[in-house]
């Protein structure tokens, strides 16, 4: 298994972005969407997490699902609508219980999104998941990612060994290092506006991720720049461009 754990670790390596879900027209976050990064053998397959008004963990990128405020909404009243492919929409359980099955190399990469209703709340949810996961002994094949500095400050609280990465795009890499915060995974424009930070990164072996790179112009710069993991829309076209450096 290949772990977000240090910079020693794979270069421009593939994490699909909600799962491998666009070539095959599948729905985001998906378990099927999963289940084809884990097919694939991806690096990673990243996913986002809610908390319901029922306190229910559940898989969706939006604040809203079906024009229903998640975190106001019980899960009961959520499940009543179906995804574009039948499934229903998916509980942080039932997620990490697919990634164990058959998975031998993709991460699980977990997004604990930001509460819209209160800091404290989205912190709750953050210890919930950790909790969760725990729970299904998936830790070593997970790591957690936030635009919340706080959320991940607050799971290093209660996990010395799990490994975190900042999205924000506000901190550069000596800054999270001295929170015990393992990577910077930023939009790639953000490194194109900051290349200082790229070197500062590998310097103070702070993992060096960038999102959404879909275009192949931008996969072919994060590319050169030996970058840890990219995370994309379109895993199949840079495993393409990959295989086209070497």
């Amino acid at each position: 298994m290949v772990l977000l754990s240090s910079c020693n670790v794979k270069k421009n390596a593939v994490v699909a972005h909600r799962g491998a879900w666009k070539k095959n027209n599948l729905p985001e976050n998906s378990i099927a969407s999963l289940r084809h990064a884990i097919d694939l053998k991806l690096t990673g397959s990243e996913f986002d997490v809610w908390r319901t008004a029922d306190d229910s963990l559940v898989i969706n990128h939006d604040a809203h699902y079906n024009k229903l405020f998640i975190e106001e909404t019980n899960y009961a009243d959520l499940i009543k609508f179906k995804l574009s492919n039948g499934e229903k929409l998916s509980t942080l359980h039932e997620y990490i219980t697919e990634g164990k099955r058959n998975n031998r190399y993709t991460l699980l990469v977990c997004e604990i999104k930001p509460s819209e209703i209160s800091k404290e709340r989205g912190k709750k949810t953050a210890l919930m998941a950790v909790e969760m996961i725990k729970k299904l002994q998936a830790g070593k094949i997970s790591c957690y990612i936030s635009f919340d500095y706080d959320i991940l400050k607050q799971i290093r609280a209660v996990d010395a060994k799990a490994s975190l990465q900042y999205l924000e795009g506000n901190k550069s890499p000596k800054e999270v290092k001295a929170d015990n915060i393992n990577g910077v995974d930023y939009h790639y424009s953000v490194f194109k506006k900051h290349p200082e930070w790229i070197k500062e990164a590998k310097e103070n072996n702070i993992i060096l991720n960038a999102w959404t790179v879909n275009e192949i112009a931008d996969m072919d710069w994060i590319i050169a720049h030996k970058f840890n993991y990219i995370t994309t829309n379109e895993p199949e076209l840079l495993n393409e461009r990959l295989k086209k450096k070497k």
